[in-house]
């Protein structure tokens, strides 16, 4: 494949991507519309945020043992990818397929509550954290 066409290929399928995209969040916030958020729920999606945060840092934690020496990771790579692990689209995805003979409300409802929270929260203060853990980095 010419270089060109190489470059033509991946614009269609970035296109492709991004016009999946938008499809999935316009679904995504229509879906909100009729989510019932029951207080019981909400309280379950923010006692379930530090257990996810938790999940995630014990899962970086043996990757990132067996490679920092290979890869040259810096200080605190788990906290940095712990907290810039944003969680989204695939998350609220999965949890729109489950069959209403299943607990779908609460487990929507803690999904919606763990997506905002890592959107809004991680998502604004990555940069700061980084800049705090790597102060000679300039995050971008």
């Amino acid at each position: 494949m010419s270089e060109e066409t190489e470059t033509y290929v991946d614009k269609f399928w970035e296109l492709i991507d991004n016009i999946l995209n938008a499809l999935l969040f316009v679904l995504i916030g229509l879906e909100i519309i009729i989510l019932s958020f029951d207080g019981k729920y909400l309280f379950a999606g923010l006692l379930a945020i530090p257990v996810v945060l938790l999940a995630r840092y014990a899962s970086l934690a043996l990757p990132i043992a067996l490679f920092s020496k290979k890869l040259g990771f810096v200080p605190r790579t788990g906290l940095i990818m712990t907290w810039g692990g944003l969680r989204g689209g695939i998350s609220i995805a999965l949890a729109l397929s489950l069959t209403n003979d299943m607990p779908r409300d609460l487990i929507l409802t803690i999904t919606y509550v763990i997506v905002v929270f890592s959107i809004i929260v991680q998502g604004l203060t990555v940069g700061k954290i980084v800049g705090r853990i790597l102060p000679k980095a300039k995050p971008s």
